[in-house]
């Protein structure tokens, strides 16, 4: 392949990508809890664009601490559903374009695909380290 192939094929990759990603902002997917009581609306990168709670959520007989702590429940059900549909998406929409990293591009021949733990993106490589800020001691919550 000669560099004008291989500029054409990562000019067209870069539009491929850019048009999977605006798929994903312009796609709209939607979590539940409690049997639909609760329903989040999020878009493909998981931004929340709604969130509806059905009037038969609310129980006019239990006590206001517990119908707060019960909806809040809920809320927080619904979107992480929502969220997870949402990566479920970027993975559908993305994948090609990771395997596409991993794989290297056509007419390399780079073994292994490329590299990336040392731009601090992407997976570590074989044998080595995460990123930095990828760290999982840093993910854990206090």
């Amino acid at each position: 392949m000669d560099m004008q192939q291989l500029f054409a094929a990562a000019q067209q990759m870069q539009e491929q990508l850019m048009n999977a990603q605006q798929a994903l902002a312009d796609a709209e997917v939607t979590g539940t809890a409690g049997g639909g009581l609760v329903k989040a609306t999020v878009n493909g990168q998981g931004e929340l664009l709604d969130l509806s709670i059905e009037a038969a959520a609310v129980h006019p007989d239990d006590p206001p601490e517990e119908t707060a702590r019960t909806i809040a429940d809920l809320v927080l059900a619904a979107v992480r559903d929502a969220c997870r549909a949402a990566e479920d998406l970027q993975q559908q929409q993305m994948g090609p374009f990771a395997a596409a990293v991993q794989g290297g591009l056509p007419g390399l021949n780079l073994p292994g695909g490329l590299d990336l733990s040392g731009l601090g993106i992407g997976a570590p490589a074989p044998g080595g380290e995460a990123p930095a800020g990828q760290d999982d001691a840093d993910d854990q919550e206090t």
